[in-house]
């Protein structure tokens, strides 16, 4: 079937956006098919358009309709394709859910993705995001990523040197490379498996089950336990996880404040900087628990924005801001949401 046949007119968007924000798509393509995004972007009625490209929507605020051509990228499969003296290579398709990706290596008897269980979204977004938790960034098991790049209608791998990744940042998300439509990702995964505790409340949770060697499924396990606890559900209120990136300061900015601060929770990092929790900051400001109009702080965390019912993408907009006006009044630092903004 033509691809241009299977492009739907004024598509609703709020089931595919983890917010549950309700928008509309000029125009909506579900992508099971590589060779679909080469048909569509061949065609120039669809190519000149604004082009949204769609994973598990859970890192994204919808702030309005979307003018132009939305591409859901629904690739699906997973296997394992070979590895080296220290890695077995693992490579899923971008569709594919993450946590279900995260679920099968452990099945395949592979440990390495197990601090990121739970993550909602797709695989193709954990590049982009370059998606961390509990210690673990997607880099630290990163071996290659499969993009379609529309400009010259090529197909191409990028090693992660090309990918530039940073804290929740990579060239996807910069003019370089944010037009490149991502396929697939190939992780290397440890022949040599040992448990990453070194965050201190993975580690205490793991230690309170009197694990003393946990296995790759136990730390899974815990992760999802925790996160379970802290984080809510977007199938029952609406979020994108995280909503704040937690800032980096210099150590001398980190002094200053822990002077007038002394409780300042702060994590020294290998380049001498120091990350300070964002959720600590909003807390301290009185954010937790509150609401502004129909979008609200999480009362168990408050590094998590959500949709209690309702609210719009100006709503939660709204919010972040005074949110960022407040802790950049009270402590002189700027609060950079996670989420991209459409």
């Amino acid at each position: 079937m033509h691809p241009q046949s299977l492009i739907q007119q004024q598509f609703p968007l709020q089931s595919l956006n983890t917010f549950g924000i309700a928008a509309t798509a000029q125009a909506y393509l579900r992508v099971t098919k590589t060779e679909q995004l080469l048909g569509v972007l061949a065609d120039p009625a669809w190519a000149g358009l604004p082009r949204l490209v769609l994973g598990g929507g859970s890192n994204l605020l919808l702030t309005g309709d979307f003018p132009g051509l939305v591409l859901h990228i629904a690739l699906e499969g997973r296997q394992v394709v070979g590895g080296d003296e220290q890695s077995h290579f693992v490579r899923a398709a971008a569709g594919e859910n993450w946590h279900g990706f995260v679920q099968w290596t452990l099945e395949q008897g592979m440990g390495g993705l197990e601090n990121l269980a739970l993550i909602p979204g797709t695989v193709g977004a954990a590049p982009i995001q370059n998606i961390g938790a509990y210690g673990l960034e997607t880099k630290d098991v990163f071996h290659s990523v499969t993009v379609f790049d529309p400009r010259s209608a090529t197909v191409y791998a990028m090693d992660a040197g090309a990918c530039r990744f940073g804290y929740r940042d990579s060239v996807f998300k910069r003019e370089a490379g944010r037009h490149l439509i991502i396929l697939d990702v190939t992780f290397a995964l440890p022949k040599q498996w040992r448990p990453n505790l070194r965050y201190a409340e993975l580690a205490q949770a793991v230690a309170g089950q009197g694990i003393a060697s946990p296995s790759a499924r136990q730390v899974a396990d815990t992760v999802v336990a925790i996160r379970r606890r802290k984080l809510p559900d977007p199938a029952v209120i609406g979020n994108a996880g995280s909503f704040f990136k937690n800032p980096v300061v210099t150590g001398a900015q980190c002094a200053a404040l822990l002077e007038r601060f002394p409780a300042l929770v702060h994590h020294l990092q290998p380049d001498g900087t120091e990350k300070l929790a964002a959720g600590w900051l909003i807390d301290q400001c009185g954010w937790k628990g509150k609401s502004l109009g129909a979008a609200g702080v999480y009362p168990k965390q408050a590094l998590v924005l959500v949709n209690n019912g309702g609210a719009t993408g100006a709503d939660v907009v709204a919010l972040a801001r005074a949110i960022q006006a407040d802790v950049l009044a009270r402590y002189g630092v700027e609060l950079e949401p996670e989420p991209v903004f459409v």
